[in-house]
């Protein structure tokens, strides 16, 4: 299913001249991976950025450290401000951020195994989007990658 949704992607910014960036931290490369594997994507992808660790979120994207440490890489905050900062670091029309816990460890009773966090940014602002998966981590990871590919499809239209 992604394989084809990454397709319409790719051929709508292809169409209309579009650059996107990834800025992924529980799928680990996933969404860009899923943009790499179409023909013609080096037209529209320059940049993907994997920000795993809290520091790579801040020293790549920009997101403050103290944000983090006051409410957790897990959030809306820190899905909008990675998406955000990938745009303006790549130079492109749209980026898709991507932060949550795919376990099987990791969650807490505020923020289970699944939770998850997108953001969008284009030149025209920045939106959040949340969603709860569940599965084992490769099913959490897959739905991520599914969503993002989607919400970066939406933010072509």
């Amino acid at each position: 299913m992604s394989e084809a949704i990454a397709e319409k992607l790719v051929t709508l910014c292809r169409a209309r001249g579009l650059k996107l960036t990834t800025a992924e931290s529980c799928t680990g490369g996933l969404v860009a991976g899923a943009i790499t594997s179409i023909p013609g994507a080096s037209e529209v992808l320059d940049f993907g950025f994997v920000t795993y660790s809290n520091a790579a979120k801040t020293e790549l994207l920009g997101v403050a450290a103290e944000l983090i440490t006051a409410i957790g890489a897990v959030s809306e905050a820190v899905a909008l401000r990675m998406a955000s900062g990938a745009l303006n670091r790549a130079g492109a029309d749209l980026a898709v951020s991507v932060t949550g816990i795919a376990g099987p460890g990791g969650g807490s009773p505020e923020k289970p195994v699944g939770t998850v966090w997108f953001g969008l940014a284009t030149r025209k602002g920045v939106i959040a989007r949340h969603r709860h998966f569940t599965g084992d981590r490769d099913a959490i990871r897959a739905a991520s990658v599914s969503f993002a590919l989607n919400l970066l499809l939406d933010g072509t239209l």
